[in-house]
């Protein structure tokens, strides 16, 4: 059996998220379609991690893998061919016989969009979240800061999520400004469902004024309150996977 890596880019707008489920289409379940009729059998993609209903991503990692000889072009070329024009496979490669997109990643870079705008901004609404005033971003900073490290992120998880433990690791949170745009890029071992959308309401909210810039680090320390908000998914995007 052949191993092959995959990394796929996509406007998850359309979809109920990267995972197949009972009702709607997924990422998973058209690059499965795609990729089942290139080989000639039923197959099942494995990504790095689930995204949510409308979060799209620049570099999911997936595998599968295949008893076929096909060349590595077929994979790309060929699949994309038969996917939807908002799924594309960028890369396509043969990978070790052990490897696993999900259990082998190190850690994920996600990147959240805002753009601070008092008029709506139509060529950028898809894959941004609007704030009509721009935020405090010395106290953003300041709250950002407290969440670096290793934490138990049960406040910035959603009542929907099964994962055993909440204690994650952030490598890092930046945020660089361009002009009317805010990207707020957040590196880390591993997400909770919803958690950097949750992460990234609590920063606008200290933005706003709302709340002070000790609040993350409150949380995080006390294991409460629950996230105020939770930032609209367009604004969200897989950045890339590490290895």
């Amino acid at each position: 059996m052949k191993t092959v890596k995959l990394v796929v880019e996509y406007n998850g707008a359309r979809y109920v998220g990267w995972q197949v489920q009972a009702k709607g289409m997924s990422v998973q379940g058209e690059l499965e379609k795609a990729l089942a009729e290139i080989v000639g059998h039923p197959l099942r993609v494995i990504g790095a991690g689930r995204t949510d209903a409308g979060v799209h991503a620049l570099g999911m990692t997936a595998h599968f893998r295949t008893a076929g000889n096909l060349p590595m072009s077929a994979f790309r070329e060929g699949v994309n061919r038969l996917l939807p024009e908002d799924i594309a496979v960028k890369r396509a490669e043969e990978a070790c016989p052990g490897f696993h997109a999900r259990y082998n990643a190190r850690g994920k870079w996600y990147r959240y969009t805002i753009i601070q705008s008092p008029a709506p901004t139509p060529l950028r609404a898809p894959f941004s979240w609007r704030l009509r005033k721009p935020l405090d971003l010395e106290a953003v900073r300041e709250a950002a800061a407290a969440f670096v490290g290793v934490h138990d992120f049960a406040p910035f998880r959603s009542s929907g999520c099964a994962a055993k433990t909440s204690v994650r690791e952030i490598f890092s949170l930046s945020l660089q400004s361009e002009g009317e745009l805010l990207f707020i890029d957040v590196r880390g071992s591993g997400f909770l469902k919803n958690m950097v959308r949750m992460m990234v309401g609590t920063l606008t909210e200290i933005g706003r004024g709302k709340e002070d810039p000790g609040l993350v680090a409150r949380m995080l320390a006390t294991g409460k309150p629950q996230a105020p908000i939770t930032a609209p998914p367009q604004g969200l995007c897989l950045m890339e996977v590490f290895y």
